[in-house]
């Protein structure tokens, strides 16, 4: 007869290799026997965090912690569910808990770093880091999130040796290459091609040998002729196909960059051409959530799904073009993308450019994004919007655009709220060359890591050492997003960083009356507001090169009529341009897709 300690190993195996359904089952037959098992609980909650039921996990492990509270385990994953609810305090407790019972947790203080860093706390997450580094070196999630931080304090050669450090330790740690692969967008001096062989070697060590993950199509999608590619079947050229089901894979689909480009759109796709289908990868839902699940035909919550079960789950589906909308930001399912789960798979909206991966088919783009003669360093083929390639939703709950700041004051405020990431040494230089150009001007920055004392030194002293008064400098943190829309009400004039340009920022700066000086470079990080700012109508910010963009930035911080004019009548000017025009976007769009389904793909 097996006893509890024999099941509970056998449950543990199966836990292990994934066998999910039968290690759920024991550690419930064990229950029944004794409900006060609190390794049982434990596991089960574990199990039930993995599945997206985080409520039902916090139940479980708070049990277990009632009957054994001195299991350090247990805190440190309780702590995990709490934070994956955003219930950001709740995990500290429980981190700090772990620590006090067992120092030398080496996960536990990783886990605290990761807490601190989410409020934007980045010498406390630092130095979690690497305490847990000190307990072990090898540990390679905490090399991967301490380049996080180091990123986004901008000391991107420091991130990117963590990173690499964090890949030698664990070569199949394909989070710590899309990390990687995005931190290099922010680096002065990156190129196209140097960006394109970066993602090149994703491909061929990730995504390359997924390609058989799944059955060829032929017989299993309906719209598939025989005489079709078995990876790439689809519809003949010159047939007049039915309904098409799109579907979109985010983590994103919320109050996020994705959400307020992507929401426009499925309100206005038409529903007689189009089935929409959405794979929310997230576990909290907003008010931006609830409207694109309004909007779309199906939605799917897949967190806990791994790449192998969404895929197949996506085939099983009909998904005839499937969007990608993360590229190499955090929690992507490219692995997914990677295993060819629909025919038509195309990336948008949520990075930067190329993925690299040989199964995206193509990048949907504009031509200013993508310029004619760029195509080569994209491994997708190009497919360009007629005007943007994203459609914007500003908030409902923006304030009204208020006065030129200048007029009251006699002198422009220049703000810039994107992260600080993007603000390079050479950035800063640029800008100190603006203010010492107009004496009394101020510089705002505003974005989550301004309330964290390291980050303000690091930066103060960057423009200290360029004779920047720190009186001139005003850093704000994190507020709710209204009242950081309302912030834009203090500033004349809005500094675009390089060469990863505002995208989200660009336009809610714009929204809020506020012209946006940009430089944009070769690469697509760098063109984001140009592109905004062309469909806009808004040329006369657009630089040539950063001569050019100081030149421009302090001409119109001294004529305050023409800015007090150009923020009267933007908000306007936005509304009406093809920016913010769902229905054109969705109409554009749905014509482009009809359009991709009917050619043969294939290289």
């Amino acid at each position: 007869m097996t006893t509890t300690s024999e099941a509970l190993a056998i449950a543990i195996r199966h836990h292990q290799a994934g066998r999910l359904q039968a290690a759920e089952q024991i550690y419930r037959q064990i229950l029944a026997v004794e409900p006060q098992h609190a390794d049982a609980l434990h596991l089960l909650g574990l199990l039930a965090a993995k599945a997206g039921r985080h409520e039902a996990a916090v139940a479980y492990i708070e049990q277990a912690i009632r009957l054994n509270g001195n299991d350090a385990f247990y805190h440190n994953n309780l702590g995990e569910v709490h934070r994956a609810l955003h219930r950001i305090p709740e995990a500290m407790a429980c981190y700090r808990r772990a620590v006090e019972l067992k120092p030398d947790l080496a996960s536990a203080h990783n886990n605290l770093g990761n807490a601190f860093r989410e409020l934007g706390h980045s010498d406390e997450a630092l130095a979690c880091y690497r305490r847990a580094l000190e307990l072990k070196p090898d540990l390679a999630e905490a090399h991967n999130n301490l380049g996080v931080v180091l990123k986004n304090q901008g000391r991107l050669d420091e991130a990117l040796a963590s990173y690499r450090r964090a890949l030698e330790l664990k070569p199949d740690f394909a989070g710590a290459h899309s990390n990687l692969l995005l931190a290099l967008q922010f680096c002065p001096g990156v190129t196209p091609a140097g960006l394109a062989e970066a993602h090149a070697d994703f491909e061929r060590r990730r995504a390359a040998p997924l390609r058989d993950a799944l059955p060829p199509w032929e017989g299993v999608h309906a719209r598939a002729g025989k005489g079709d590619s078995p990876i790439f079947a689809q519809a003949k050229i010159g047939t007049v196909p039915g309904r098409l089901r799109l579907g979109f894979v985010s983590r994103d689909l919320g109050r996020h960059p994705v959400g307020y480009f992507l929401v426009r759109t499925l309100e206005n796709l038409d529903k007689e051409q189009f089935d929409t289908v959405c794979y929310y990868d997230g576990t909290v839902k907003d008010t931006m959530t609830r409207r694109l699940q309004t909007a779309t035909t199906e939605w799917h919550d897949v967190f806990g799904t791994n790449d192998q079960q969404l895929a197949q789950r996506i085939r099983a589906d009909r998904i005839d073009i499937l969007f990608d909308l993360a590229g190499h930001t955090a929690h992507n399912r490219l692995l997914v993308f990677a295993r060819k789960p629909a025919p038509v798979q195309v990336t948008w909206a949520g990075y930067a450019g190329t993925t690299g991966l040989a199964s995206m088919d193509y990048l949907l783009a504009d031509r200013y994004e993508i310029p004619p003669g760029a195509e080569r360093y994209y491994r997708e083929q190009v497919l360009r919007m007629p005007d943007g390639y994203v459609c914007y939703d500003p908030p409902a709950y923006a304030p009204p655009v208020a006065p030129l700041p200048a007029l009251r004051s006699g002198e422009a405020t220049f703000g810039c709220f994107n992260n600080p990431a993007k603000i390079t040494p050479r950035v800063v230089e640029t800008w100190a060359r603006i203010l010492r150009r107009r004496p009394g001007s101020r510089l705002v920055l505003k974005f989550n890591g301004w309330n964290d004392s390291g980050m303000v030194r690091r930066f103060t002293e960057l423009f200290a050492a360029h004779e920047i008064d720190l009186g001139r400098l005003e850093l704000l943190g994190p507020s709710p997003h209204a009242k950081l829309l309302a912030e834009y009400n203090r500033i004349d004039l809005a500094l675009d960083p390089f060469p990863y340009s505002g995208g989200l920022t660009t336009c809610e700066a714009l929204w809020m009356g506020v012209p946006v000086v940009t430089c944009p470079g070769e690469t697509f990080a760098s063109r984001h507001s140009f592109s905004h700012l062309s469909n806009v109508g808004l040329t006369e910010t657009i630089a040539r090169d950063l001569d050019d963009y100081v030149q421009r930035a302090v001409c119109l911080a001294g004529d305050l009529p023409r800015l007090a004019a150009l923020r009267a009548g933007l908000r306007q000017q936005m509304a009406g341009s093809g920016l913010c025009d769902g229905k054109r976007f969705a109409t554009n769009l749905a014509l482009l897709l009809r359009e991709v389904w009917q050619r043969p793909i294939g290289r």
